[in-house]
C-alpha cells in the first residue's frame, strides 16, 4: 500500500469511536451543535459549583426555552416538532453538562408537556404548552409516591368528586421541580380508575417541600407534594387520560430521552480521561502509552459508541413509527449501566484528582446512580423485556 493510499484511508476519530457522525443529517448535527455550544458556554462554567451548592439554576429556564429544547418533540403550541433523533441528540448534550440539566428538560417536556399534549383539552393545551415551551412557566409530573415507586398501580393518592369539582388527598414524592412548578400534572386514583389533573401553584391544600441531603442530582430539585383536601375544577382534569397507560405514555418518552442523555455523561467522562492520560506522565512517559490504560480507554470508547448506536437505532425506529416500548426499555437499561461503567473507569484513570471537582467524572458517577433508579429501575426494565420475550408477566 502506497503512502498516498494510507493517508487517504478512513481513520477512527477518538471523539466519535464508532463513527456516528456520518449517520446524522446536516439538520441533526446543526441542532446538536447549537445545544452543545450553549451547554459549554452557559452551563459548564458553573456546573461544579451548582453541584456543590445543591442548587438548580432557575434563571436558565427561559434560556432553555429560547434554545427550543423544552417539549421539542411535540407538534404545535409553540413546540419545535423535532424528530425523535434530534430530541435525543439534545438530551445527550444537556446531560454532558449535568444529569440535572437534562432531567429538567425531561420533566418539563417528556413528562408534563407530553401528558398535556396527548391527554389535555384544547383549552389546557393552549393555556400551558406555549408557556412551558418558552420557559415562561415550569411544570412537574406527580406520579411516584412514598410507597409506590416501581408499582404506580398501588398509588394511594385519591381524587373524589365533590361540589362539581375534585378533591385530591395524598402524597407524591421524588417529583422533579415540584416546589417551583407553576403547574403539576397529578395522577390519582378515582372511582373510575387512575386519572390525571392539573394543579396550579398556590392551590389551597397543596404544600411542597424539597428533598435535601441528596448525594446525586444535586444540581436539580426533587420534591414532596402533599394534597390535603386540595380542590380542583372539572376543567382541570385531563379529559383523555384514563388508566395507567396515560402516565406510561409520558414515561416512555422520558425513558427514551434518558437513553440518549446518559451517552452525554459517558462522553464527558471518557473525553476527560482521554485528555488526562495523554498528558499525565509516570515513569518518564504519558500513562496513555501503557497497555492497561489503553485497554481501559478502548473498553470505554466501545461502551460509549455502542450506547450511541443503540440510542440512534431506537430513535430512527421511533421516527419511523416502529418502536415498541420494550425497545426503549432495552436502551434505558443498557445505556445507563454502560454510562455508569464508563464514568467509573474514567474516575480511576484520573487518579486522585478524579474524586475532585477538577474533573466531571465523580459528579457524573453520582448522578448516574440516581438516573439508574428513576424512570424505571434496572430490575423493572429487565422484567419488561422478560415479559415481552416470554409472554409471562413476572411482576405479579
Amino acid at each position: 500500500m502506497s503512502t498516498t493510499d494510507r493517508a487517504s484511508r478512513p481513520r477512527l476519530d477518538p471523539h466519535d469511536p464508532l463513527g456516528i457522525e456520518p449517520l446524522l443529517s446536516d439538520e441533526e448535527r446543526a441542532g446538536r451543535d447549537r445545544v452543545r455550544a450553549w451547554v459549554r458556554e452557559r452551563f459548564l462554567p458553573d456546573a461544579e459549583a451548582l453541584f456543590e451548592e445543591a442548587r438548580w439554576p432557575r434563571e436558565i429556564v427561559r434560556e432553555l426555552g429560547d434554545l427550543g429544547v423544552l417539549g421539542m418533540h411535540l407538534d404545535g403550541y409553540g413546540c419545535a416538532g423535532a424528530s425523535a433523533v434530534s430530541y435525543g441528540l439534545a438530551c445527550q448534550e444537556l446531560e454532558a453538562g449535568d444529569s440535572g440539566l437534562r432531567t429538567f428538560a425531561s420533566v418539563q417536556g417528556s413528562l408534563a408537556m407530553t401528558a398535556i399534549h396527548a391527554f389535555g383539552s384544547e383549552d389546557q393545551r393552549r393555556a400551558w404548552l406555549p408557556r412551558l415551551a418558552a420557559g415562561e412557566a415550569v411544570a412537574c409530573f406527580a406520579l411516584t409516591e412514598p410507597g409506590a415507586g416501581s408499582d404506580p398501580g398501588s398509588m394511594t393518592t385519591t381524587a373524589r368528586r365533590e361540589g362539581g369539582g375534585w378533591r385530591l388527598d395524598g402524597t407524591k414524592r421524588w417529583i422533579g421541580m415540584g416546589s417551583i412548578a407553576d403547574v403539576a400534572v397529578v395522577w390519582a386514583r378515582t372511582d373510575e380508575g387512575v386519572r390525571g389533573f392539573l394543579v396550579e401553584r398556590g392551590t389551597p391544600g397543596l404544600t411542597t417541600r424539597d428533598i435535601t441531603g441528596k448525594r446525586a442530582l444535586r444540581a436539580s430539585l426533587q420534591s414532596e407534594l402533599t394534597f390535603d383536601a386540595c380542590m380542583v375544577g372539572e376543567d382541570e382534569r385531563l379529559p383523555d387520560a384514563a388508566g395507567l397507560s396515560a402516565p406510561f405514555t409520558s414515561l416512555t418518552d422520558a425513558r427514551y430521552g434518558v437513553s440518549w442523555g446518559v451517552c452525554g455523561a459517558a462522553r464527558a467522562c471518557y473525553e476527560a480521561a482521554l485528555e488526562h492520560t495523554g498528558r499525565r506522565e509516570q515513569f518518564g512517559r504519558p500513562i496513555a502509552s501503557f497497555q492497561l490504560v489503553q485497554a481501559r480507554l478502548a473498553e470505554m470508547a466501545l461502551a460509549l459508541g455502542k450506547a450511541q448506536m443503540l440510542a440512534l437505532h431506537v430513535g430512527r425506529a421511533k421516527d419511523a413509527g416502529r418502536c415498541a416500548p420494550e425497545h426503549i426499555s432495552a436502551a434505558k437499561l443498557d445505556n445507563v449501566r454502560a454510562a455508569a461503567s464508563v464514568a467509573r473507569d474514567a474516575r480511576r484513570l484520573l487518579g486522585g484528582d478524579g474524586i475532585t471537582d477538577a474533573y466531571p467524572a465523580m459528579r457524573h458517577m453520582a448522578n448516574l446512580e440516581a438516573v439508574m433508579t428513576y424512570e424505571g429501575t434496572p430490575e423493572v426494565h429487565t422484567l419488561i423485556l422478560g415479559r415481552a420475550l416470554t409472554g409471562v408477566n413476572a411482576f405479579a
